[in-house]
């Protein structure tokens, strides 16, 4: 039987053909060495790795190297692996001789099914809504017959309501106790750290999520039973004391295989067709997984290795040391500082933190999409390439001049404030754009439109908010002001 080699982000049961599959598993200390990595995802994969060789026993062979050359020079026979993740991951085990590249694993769309969509498209935008409801009716979820459940596919709407003013009050996310497979990973990074083979972000801490498949279904019944059922509402909502709100914090076990998709979406719409999640939290958390993380996985492919370089509003301002440094206190802007500690405490930030907080205030300030794509990359635990070049550079900085959104992601303090209930106690006011109280928001937000009129005054999207800044008196005033800030830290 062919031995299956599995990377790090393979782990699950669906990557095997059968249940006694001899299988493959390397853990290459020079893949840590690439970049810089957060501590917190470093001992994520580095667990999650150990603990399925410990599982698989004398059905796997676990191989620490330098180099994953280095590891397969030990392996005789033939070998066959899914095809990974990465653009260059992909390129290097497509040229070895003794290796079979199988279809991807761990996603609602195939690569063909994807093509296919694309071709009967034409040259049509490939929108997020009509892949999501060709991936519902294809896998028959949350459908009614030919009609989706409820009599609609998206409950969107619904779904964008700010904080409830007294907290949300939900039980804590499933934790997991650590064992000597976690002890020893943290053993080998402090030495490794010290011998200079990896360059550690972030603090370290009791590990957060998942690094068996057990755990892993564990916190997806718990999400299901406890947060499921009212994170619809609220999915957009930030507040400073509660990073997790009714989020599902599955990500990292997905990116790591241990979830598939579609199982989850399964288990979400069991809960609703059984009465205990309303459809808009079910629909809303099924969007987010056969919806949002297929379509961000699929172009990452379909539009090739140059993707990645794309800039098309010239963004090339360099990030800021407090920024890569994580310095959360060198921060007034209560926001931005709060997110830059659940990063650098956790890595770990939901979606609305990452897009409308961290990826807003780049985007205002013209900061280098590539070194941003990068710096997501290092500190997140769910970071992974496939993962953060779409997200980054399409969706967060608008740098593929909208193939993957229609207008850029950006806001002002008014958004925040709505939303979360960061302004109540910061320093600057989200009102005031001028000034010693002005929101860097605000004011960002003002000066980004300033910067770019003549690309997006033509967008219907955003044809409103050029002719407010043509309205400003004090705009010359706002864009002179944030060409002072410059690269200090608001």
């Amino acid at each position: 039987m062919t031995t299956r080699w599995l990377f790090a982000d393979q782990l699950g049961p669906h990557f095997l053909d059968q249940v006694d599959q001899p299988v493959l598993l390397i853990e290459s200390r020079a893949a840590f060495g690439r970049r810089p990595v957060h501590r917190r995802r470093a001992h994520l994969v580095l667990s999650a790795l150990r603990h399925r060789a410990a599982e698989l026993g004398d059905q796997a062979q676990l191989i620490q190297a330098r180099t994953y050359r280095e590891a397969l020079a030990q392996v005789k026979g033939q070998l066959s692996v899914c095809e990974p993740t990465s653009m260059a991951a992909d390129r290097f085990v497509r040229e070895l001789p003794r290796v079979t590249v199988e279809p991807a694993r761990g996603f609602g769309t195939g690569a063909e099914e994807f093509r296919d969509w694309v071709r009967r498209r034409g040259r049509r935008r490939l929108l997020l809504e009509d892949f999501y409801r060709e991936a519902r009716q294809r896998h028959g979820i949350l459908m009614d017959g030919d009609e989706p459940a409820g009599g609609r596919w998206n409950f969107d709407q619904e779904n964008r309501e700010p904080p409830p003013s007294g907290g949300m009050h939900l039980p804590a996310p499933k934790r997991f106790a650590e064992d000597e497979i976690d002890e020893q990973v943290r053993r080998d990074l402090d030495a490794w750290h010290r011998a200079g083979q990896v360059q550690l972000t972030g603090l370290d801490g009791p590990r957060e999520f998942p690094v068996t498949r057990a755990e892993a279904m564990a916190a997806l019944r718990a999400f299901v039973r406890d947060r499921l059922p009212v994170f619809g509402p609220q999915q957009d909502a930030m507040l400073a004391a509660d990073p997790v709100m009714a989020h599902s914090l599955l990500s990292p076990a997905l990116n790591l295989g241990l979830l598939d998709p579609v199982e989850c979406a399964h288990a979400a719409e069991d809960a609703y067709r059984a009465g205990k999640v309303p459809l808009a939290s079910a629909e809303g958390f099924i969007r987010q997984l056969i919806g949002w993380r297929d379509y961000v996985w699929q172009p990452y492919w379909h539009f090739g290795p140059g993707y990645r370089r794309r800039n098309a509003l010239r963004a090339r301002t360099s990030l800021p040391d407090w920024f890569t440094g994580l310095d959360a206190e060198a921060v007034d802007a209560r926001c931005l500082s709060a997110a830059l500690a659940q990063v650098r405490e956790h890595g770990y930030a939901h979606h609305i933190v990452r897009l409308m907080v961290l990826g807003n205030y780049a985007l205002q300030r013209g900061w280098n999409p590539a070194e941003l794509t990068s710096w997501f990359h290092t500190n997140f635990v769910d970071g992974y390439d496939w993962v953060m070049v779409p997200n980054v550079i399409g969706m967060s900085q608008h740098a593929d001049a909208g193939l993957m959104a229609t207008k850029p992601y950006a806001g002002g303090g008014a958004y925040i404030n709505r939303m979360s209930d960061y302004c109540h106690d910061c320093r600057f006011s989200p009102s005031v754009r001028l000034g010693p109280k002005a929101c860097p928001f605000t004011a960002g937000y003002w000066s980004f439109l300033a910067r770019h009129e003549d690309r997006f005054a033509a967008n219907p999207r955003m044809a409103r908010q050029i002719q407010g800044a043509h309205r400003l008196g004090d705009l010359p005033d706002v864009v002179a002001q944030e060409k002072r800030r410059g690269s200090a830290a608001p």
